[in-house]
């Protein structure tokens, strides 16, 4: 495909107001059809015995898909979640989640991104979910082309 891809500061345009900004995602990278977004311990995204919540894991993980996939669209689209599976393989313990995503597979307008995440402590990572995610190609708000 000899189209233009959407740029990285198009995932801070989408990062920057909405329920991503409050929670405090932090885009680290994007390139075509990756991303790593992560998050700090608050005590406000915990649950009631001190671990990340999954809700709160979910919701990094459709983030970190949803860039992934726009970062390999065309200009003026955007990947939009169709659905969404997690399986929590650890308790999300650490200081911080990181979630790590790649496109697997773009056919027409859908795609498949998974998404690893892991939680931070003390320098050490641990994978704590697995999410897949399939998302769908749609324009983007002219406010954003």
């Amino acid at each position: 495909m000899n189209t233009p891809l959407n740029p990285p500061s198009l995932a801070e345009a989408i990062n920057a107001k909405g329920f991503s900004h409050a929670a405090g995602f932090r885009i680290v990278a994007v390139a075509a059809g990756s991303a790593e977004v992560s998050l700090p311990r608050r005590d406000d995204l915990l649950q009631f015995f001190g671990h990340f919540h999954g809700g709160v894991i979910t919701a990094l993980a459709d983030q970190a898909a949803g860039i992934a996939v726009t970062s390999g669209l065309p200009k003026g689209r955007i990947g939009v979640t169709v659905e969404i599976k997690v399986n929590f393989l650890a308790p999300a313990d650490g200081n911080e989640l990181v979630a790590r995503a790649k496109t697997l597979k773009m056919s027409g307008s859908i795609g498949v991104a998974a998404v690893e995440i892991f939680t931070r402590k003390d320098g050490t990572e641990t994978l704590c979910a697995f999410c897949t995610a399939t998302m769908r190609a749609l324009d983007l708000p002219a406010e954003y082309r």
